[in-house]
């Protein structure tokens, strides 16, 4: 009986990979992942040859998890994402629910997350802090009037950098004057965080006309 290793990827600088996470990406035959494009990136980076990549990505997750856990009952597996910790916001949990429910070991390496990068730079209260993923495109007041009772908790999501300016007058419209940060291109070249109130951070992005690159948002009620 095989192993699953769940294995973070960087999520913009290269760099930011474990020793650990290289060497299981060495070790397994096999490896699971979003993209199989930007996981060779990373493989060739490293100099790592001869992995068999399996895509693994929504919505075609259910058709593949039959494959996988037949490769899992004879020899390990690495499970990555394009980029951070896989099942965040992510399919990658589906697969280890089912490792789960049949008894094949699950071991998960610590590493790169978008999520508690960005809490971390944002400089707003990190004891207490609700993920929502990405908001829907539809029904997105009241997806967050659903939250609005989470006063306490700083709450992040990811979201498109064409979508901010809507969700941020969203978040103004139903929570008031909030604290916000957008966490922009976290790791990479272009890396940035604009802070402030929920209003100056709208003023500041209309001033530069749009946003590029992966976005993080912030908000928090709390001092």
């Amino acid at each position: 009986m095989g192993k699953i290793y769940v294995v973070p990827t960087p999520i913009g600088n290269l760099k930011d990979i474990t020793l650990r996470s290289l060497e299981v990406l060495k070790a397994v035959n096999y490896i699971a992942c979003e993209d199989t494009r930007r996981t060779r990136i990373l493989l060739n980076h490293y100099g790592i040859e001869g992995k068999r990549l399996i895509p693994y990505y929504e919505p075609k997750e259910e058709k593949q998890i039959p494959k996988i856990m037949s490769i899992l009952r004879k020899e390990d597996i690495a499970l990555v994402t394009d980029a951070g910790t896989p099942a965040v916001s992510d399919p990658g949990y589906r697969l280890i629910r089912r490792c789960i429910e049949e008894g094949i070991e699950v071991e998960v390496l610590p590493g790169p997350s978008a999520v508690i990068t960005a809490l971390v730079g944002s400089g707003l209260p990190t004891d207490r802090f609700l993920f929502v993923g990405f908001p829907p495109r539809k029904g997105t007041k009241g997806f967050f009037e659903e939250i609005g009772s989470c006063e306490e908790a700083t709450v992040i999501l990811f979201e498109s950098p064409k979508r901010v300016l809507r969700t941020l007058n969203l978040i103004r419209e139903v929570f008031g004057e909030v604290k916000v940060c957008i966490a922009r291109e976290l790791s990479k070249v272009h890396e940035e965080y604009i802070r402030g109130s929920v209003s100056e951070v709208i003023e500041e992005i209309e001033g530069r006309g749009e946003l590029k690159g992966e976005v993080v948002i912030l908000f928090s009620r709390k001092d």
